[in-house]
C-alpha cells in the first residue's frame, strides 16, 4: 500500500510538472497562428555608416528563417505580417585603453525603431519605437590603433557580430513577447 501511494504521488507530481507551462526559450511564439509569411523590407538607415541597413536587414531575415516556422520574403505585399525597421543612430565609443592609451574595447550603441504589423488586422503585433541595443566588443590586438573606424576595418568582423547579436535580440523579443 505504501509503494502504491508513493507511485501515485510521483505520477501526480510528474503530471503537474509537465503541465506547468514551461517551454524551452527561443522555441515558442506569441504571434497569431495565421501568420505564416513575414515580409521584411530593407531597413532604413539614418546613420552615416554606409550600407549598415543591408547587413542588419539580412541578419534579421536569417534569424527569423532560422527559427523555422515562418516563410520570410523581402517585400511588404503578399504576406501575413510585415517587419519594418529603421536604424536611427549608431555610436562607437572607446571603453577600455591599453598602456599606450590606445582603445582596446569599444561600446557600440544602436538605436532603432521596429514594428511588426499584422496585415490581416492592420494592427501592430509588436513594436519598439526606440529600441536601444548596446554591446561591448574587444578590438583585435592587430587593430589597436586607437581609431574607432579601425573597428570596422577589413580585418574585423565586429559589425557582423553586432548585427547577429542585434538580430537575435529583436527576433527573440518579438517571438517571445518581451
Amino acid at each position: 500500500m505504501r509503494t502504491f501511494v508513493t507511485i501515485a504521488l510521483a505520477l501526480g507530481l510528474a503530471v503537474q510538472v509537465i503541465a506547468c507551462g514551461y517551454t524551452l526559450a527561443g522555441r515558442g511564439s506569441f504571434l497569431p497562428a495565421y501568420i505564416k509569411t513575414v515580409g521584411i523590407p530593407e531597413f532604413t538607415n539614418a546613420t552615416p555608416h554606409y550600407e549598415v541597413e543591408q547587413l542588419f536587414t539580412d541578419k534579421i531575415r536569417s534569424e527569423l528563417i532560422g527559427r523555422g516556422k515562418y516563410q520570410v520574403l523581402p517585400q511588404a505585399v503578399g504576406v501575413d505580417a510585415v517587419l519594418k525597421g529603421s536604424i536611427v543612430s549608431m555610436t562607437i565609443l572607446p571603453a577600455n585603453f591599453n598602456q599606450q592609451q590606445q582603445a582596446t574595447r569599444f561600446v557600440i550603441t544602436i538605436t532603432t525603431s521596429i514594428e511588426l504589423l499584422d496585415v490581416k488586422t492592420n494592427k501592430n503585433v509588436w513594436e519598439n519605437p526606440r529600441m536601444v541595443f548596446r554591446e561591448e566588443y574587444d578590438l583585435p590586438s592587430d587593430l589597436q590603433t586607437g581609431d574607432p573606424s579601425a573597428f570596422f576595418g577589413q580585418s574585423s568582423n565586429a559589425l557582423q557580430r553586432v548585427a547577429t547579436d542585434f538580430a537575435r535580440t529583436v527576433i527573440s523579443s518579438i517571438l517571445e513577447a518581451f
